[in-house]
């Protein structure tokens, strides 16, 4: 399909041009990395596909009908919807603070029957798609410095303001750096990237003293000084450690990880999935992984280069530096490079909510690759 008839609205509305401008390298590297998810979770579980691998699978195989459902959505139905998912994204989160689910020792669900929903997730998504609304209809002086700029921070610092008194320290601080770079892709003055910066180390140790619960002091106190306390709030990082740099270069072998198998390693198959692949494939593995993760930052990143429209390439930009955020969190985290903060490793770790996430995120990546040439126009005035 050459790039001439792809440029004619008739051509590429057909469903088969469609299906056919899917990035499906993109997606196999995405199976893979799934894949090595399922591999380790049956190897924690003793060789089992219970109950980890089987629902992880079969979440994996349902989320990627659903991305490519939506990579066929034209893109300014997503323009059109970008403002509606935040709203419902940030009421959901109000009624969390109102009637949310609570589990061990935090609010952070609404819950329907058997069913669980995590609204913070959903504001992911939907801040990327806000933002990337706001700044298409923005000229450059208003996205540069102007006091326009109050509606992208509070549409910022709300739903921070309500993940964090949850409290959800990690998504909160996921949802506000990405929400930054989003704004700051989008034009923002550096001058007040440079203030921000500057404002952000100055309220860091007023924050840390009396904004912090007891127990997310307590694992600032630990990242700083790991040691001090080993059989208790050190533990976790101690046992990472150990299966990280106990696997040495290839590994000890497929189901032979000591920390995982005789559960040493705590959370083994959320928080610390990474470390059990770095005990059981070595430092080969663990490159390998990485690897892959690069690839799909790479070229998701290359979509958002590529979108004819500002919102495409906010949008897929956007959901871009929230997955690096991710693999950038966990593994510091797993290593000892940053506290422990809940923040999982993106289709490795076992989860339906941030996988859902995810798949919904590369859903719009590929949304954008796909109606790349749509014509997404804002109206008139900044908010539209």
């Amino acid at each position: 399909m050459t790039v001439s008839a792809l440029t004619r609205p008739g051509e590429r509305d057909r469903l088969i041009v469609k299906l056919s401008e899917i990035d499906w390298i993109f997606c196999f590297t995405l199976c893979l990395i799934a894949a090595a998810g399922g591999v380790m979770q049956f190897s924690i579980a003793g060789s089992s596909w219970m109950p980890w691998a089987a629902p992880q699978m079969i979440r994996f195989v349902i989320f990627f009908g659903l991305m490519i459902g939506l990579a066929l959505v034209d893109l300014r139905v997503w323009f059109a919807l970008a403002y509606p998912i935040y709203g419902v994204g940030f009421l959901l989160l109000i009624a969390v603070d109102l009637v949310g689910h609570h589990a061990l020792g935090a609010q952070r669900w609404l819950q329907a029957g058997p069913i669980q929903i995590q609204p913070s997730e959903i504001m992911k998504i939907g801040l990327v798609l806000a933002l990337a609304r706001f700044y298409h209809g923005a000229s450059g002086k208003t996205a540069q410095l102007s006091w326009w700029l109050l509606w992208p921070a509070f549409l910022i610092l709300a739903p921070v303001a309500l993940v964090a008194k949850q409290p959800d320290l990690g998504t909160a601080l996921l949802i506000l750096m990405t929400g930054g770079v989003v704004m700051i892709l989008g034009g923002l003055s550096w001058k007040i990237i440079t203030a921000g910066v500057l404002g952000a180390i100055a309220v860091i140790p007023p924050a840390v003293m009396f904004g912090l619960h007891g127990y997310q002091r307590q694992r600032l106190l630990t990242f700083l000084n790991p040691d001090a306390d080993l059989s208790g709030a050190g533990y976790h990082i101690q046992q990472s450690k150990i299966a990280l740099g106990s696997g040495g270069l290839l590994g000890k072998g497929y189901g032979l990880g000591s920390q995982s198998q005789l559960n040493f390693l705590p959370e083994k198959q959320t928080d610390f999935i990474f470390s059990t692949l770095a005990e059981e494939f070595g430092f080969v593995g663990c490159v390998s992984i990485l690897l892959l993760y690069a690839a799909i930052i790479f070229m998701a990143l290359r979509t958002a280069y590529i979108a004819h429209s500002h919102f495409g390439r906010l949008a897929a930009a956007g959901v871009t530096v929230t997955f690096a955020l991710y693999v950038l969190i966990n593994g510091a985290m797993v290593m000892g490079l940053a506290p422990v903060v809940g923040v999982p490793m993106p289709l490795l770790s076992y989860g339906g909510t941030v996988m859902l996430t995810v798949m919904v995120g590369f859903g719009l990546v590929l949304a954008v690759r796909v109606h790349r040439y749509s014509e997404v126009t804002s109206g008139k005035g900044a908010l539209l």
